[in-house]
């Protein structure tokens, strides 16, 4: 690959809904500027993009690809993301090392619900973008119904760029609205505009002129007084209004058929940022927020914006150049751990292979190798700057995960650690409550990639289960109890006697001990001995084998032996004392309750308000926008395990949902009565 200075580099990611030609558009940007002496396909798993094994499997994109194409002496760096909506992860990494997104739209299915959740991700980045109508060679396309249900789906000022010449089996090319000039098939052979679509093209330009007047104050004036803008000066309003997101241009073709292509490499270097045109927040040394700009001899910092963890090759971290130049054999420091290193390997990539290079300038994406302590979300840098890391959506759908063999057992934690670092959505976590290894994912086929990487990749086989709740058991009123542990052997016996007391604490306070003895009933030394029994029973429970928490426990009498009492009898006694006042305080069990938010078309929302009450679920509020309703509630963990899965059924798929653990709260009764049952069950199966 050539060297570019960071004026000459465009980075955008193509995102949109699963099977709108994402990677099918890359693959034949790639080809048609001469990045590949192939035109890979999807189907056939033989696409730049899609290297990975288990995308080749499925025929769908997991993980973000970098795809540069050379064109007009500019590297165009294409981040193909995954339409899936359990991999929007990658979606959030690759926005977040780009300057813009271009948004691909099905030209038969229009806006869909994957379209609705990228154009949600482009809005939380505050990027520019750009639309692509693909597929005008598929029967029953059609340019103006897939462009009227953008503008019904969302506002801006959504602008035709071109317009196609035909559709299904006859579409042929594009016209071009800014020079008003028709480009045909693959080669974008150049034609006079078709004599039934001149006055369209006409009209649509003419709304192209207006929206570029209105970007620039000189413009305007001009456009006011009656004078004619100049194409440069068209160009020029357009490209304002683009990059700063007035105007959001629309664009049309057929990456299958490699027909509106050319035309729209042409329009992302002209209408994309570059690097040079977007300042990067950091934070310094003194945790102050800066501007960093993106010059190649500025202070040197990069970003880790993906990990992948091979057991062949090693550690691989993709890396954006925010600002200066990153070079071979540099000292670098890791911003998070102080720890400075060496930079041994630098390589610029398209898709999986790799071309070393020398130096990385700002604006420039590549891979580093052979840090092991570097991981995604990384500031690298020279001086003391971090850039900050976009916010990712926590997990929704968990699984238990066990060893399959004994041997996988050793390798698991270390597997599921890596699968962690590659991916922000991902997360491990033991969970002492339920004593269970859980994975937590975005959904079950997030987490079914999951595991079949940890197989693939690592070598460990693991069996999934459905996670268990992490009840808690307390207390809801003071109680008191007594108990003597007496044990005689023929030597030395134990003697304890102990009366102590529970109360119940305030929600989220855990634990207590005090003492009240006094007058020597039972000596100081044994005082700890009692607590220390007590403690052997908080992480076992008493009633269900949940942990116990907002308790008090208090000594206050008992009786002692000047020979056979000792600190093990003491602990005995405590353990025992704790366990019949616990009962005698009428014992509950805690359930997590979530607070929850659901966004949901409209005409779903009164069988998703519905499901929620069935679900013990408490509606907080309700709001609308869009065309989209915002359902605001209160839910036990209890009733959402597989809610993603109800969701999707329910809104065909259009529904998506967050979830924020709040507080923990009784459990109704007869639903408790079930828990403790099933508890005492599994407890004797295991027995």
């Amino acid at each position: 690959m050539a060297d570019y200075t960071t004026d000459r580099i465009r980075n955008v990611t193509i995102l949109g809904h699963g099977s709108s030609g994402k990677t099918s558009l890359a693959e034949a940007l790639l080809f048609n500027e001469g990045g590949s002496n192939r035109l890979g396909r999807v189907e056939d798993g033989s696409t730049v993009s899609d290297w990975d094994a288990e995308e080749q499997r499925r025929g769908i994109s997991i993980n973000l690809a970098i795809v540069p194409v050379e064109s007009q002496n500019t590297r165009l760096t294409l981040i193909d993301t995954p339409g899936y909506l359990d991999f929007v992860g990658e979606v959030i990494s690759g926005l977040a090392v780009s300057e813009a997104g271009l948004v691909l739209i099905d030209s038969v299915a229009g806006v869909e619900v994957g379209t609705e959740l990228a154009w949600e991700q482009l809005d939380a980045a505050q990027k520019p973008r750009l639309i692509f109508i693909n597929k005008m060679d598929r029967e029953n396309a059609n340019f103006e119904r897939a462009l009227g249900s953008i503008n019904e789906a969302f506002s801006g000022t959504i602008l035709p760029f071109q317009l196609p010449i035909g559709a299904g089996e006859s579409f042929e090319g594009v016209v071009n609205l800014v020079d008003m000039k028709a480009y045909l098939g693959a080669d974008a052979t150049v034609a006079d505009i078709p004599a039934g679509l001149e006055d369209a093209a006409e009209e649509a330009r003419q709304a192209l002129i207006d929206a570029a007047a209105e970007t620039d104050d000189e413009l305007i004036m001009k456009y006011l007084e009656g004078e004619e803008l100049t194409e440069d000066e068209v160009r020029q309003g357009l490209r304002q209004g683009v990059r700063e997101g007035q105007i959001i241009p629309v664009f049309c073709g057929s990456a299958i058929a490699n027909i509106g292509l050319r035309s729209l490499v042409r329009a992302l270097i002209s209408y994309v940022p570059s690097p040079v045109d977007v300042a990067s927040p950091a934070a310094n040394g003194e945790e102050e927020e800066i501007e960093l700009a993106a010059a190649a001899d500025g202070p040197v910092a990069a970003y880790v914006f993906k990990t992948i963890v091979d057991r062949y090759v090693g550690r691989m971290n993709y890396v954006r150049v925010v600002s200066g130049t990153l070079a071979a054999d540099s000292q670098v420091t890791i911003q998070r751990t102080g720890k400075s290193e060496k930079l041994q390997n630098l390589f610029r990539v398209c898709g999986k292979e790799l071309e070393a290079a020398a130096a990385l300038v700002a604006g420039e994406i590549g891979v580093v190798t052979k840090m092991e302590d570097l991981s995604t979300s990384d500031t690298l840098a020279e001086e003391k700057l971090t850039i900050a890391p976009p916010e990712y959506p926590k997990p929704l759908y968990s699984v238990s995960v066990m060893p399959a063999t004994k041997a996988d057992s050793a390798k698991m934690g270390q597997g599921l650690q890596a699968l962690a670092e590659e991916n922000p959505t991902l997360q491990v976590e033991y969970v002492y409550a339920t004593k269970q290894n859980i994975l937590q994912g975005m959904g079950d086929t997030h987490i079914d990639v999951a595991i079949r990487s940890l197989d693939n990749k690592f070598g460990v086989k693991v069996e999934t289960a459905m996670p268990k709740v992490p009840y808690q058991e307390t207390v809801t009123r003071t109680a008191s109890a007594r108990y003597r542990h007496k044990k005689q052997t023929g030597g030395a016996g134990q003697f304890a006697d102990v009366e102590l007391r529970v109360e119940p604490l305030d929600r989220g306070d855990g634990f207590s001990y005090d003492s009240e003895v006094f007058g020597g009933s039972i000596p100081s030394v044994f005082i700890p001995s009692i607590e220390k029994g007590i403690r052997q029973i908080l992480e076992q429970g008493v009633i269900a084998g949940f942990p116990i928490v907002d308790v008090k426990a208090i000594v206050f009498d008992g009786k002692h032996h000047p020979v056979d009492s000792k600190d093990i009898a003491f602990q005995t006694a405590g353990r025992e004392v704790f366990k019949i006042a616990m009962q005698e305080a009428r014992p509950v069990l805690l359930e997590p309750i979530y607070s929850m938010r659901v966004t949901v078309p409209d005409e779903f929302m009164g069988d998703v308000m519905g499901d929620l009450n069935n679900r013990r679920g408490r509606v907080q509020g309700m709001e609308n926008r869009n065309n989209r309703a915002i359902i605001n509630a209160e839910i036990p963990l209890a009733e959402i395990l597989r809610y993603g899965t109800d969701l999707r059924s329910m809104t065909q798929g259009r529904g998506i949902y967050t979830i924020e653990f709040e507080r923990y709260e009784p459990v109704p009764g007869h639903l408790a009565d079930h828990v403790i049952t099933q508890s005492k069950e599994e407890e004797a199966e295991q027995e």
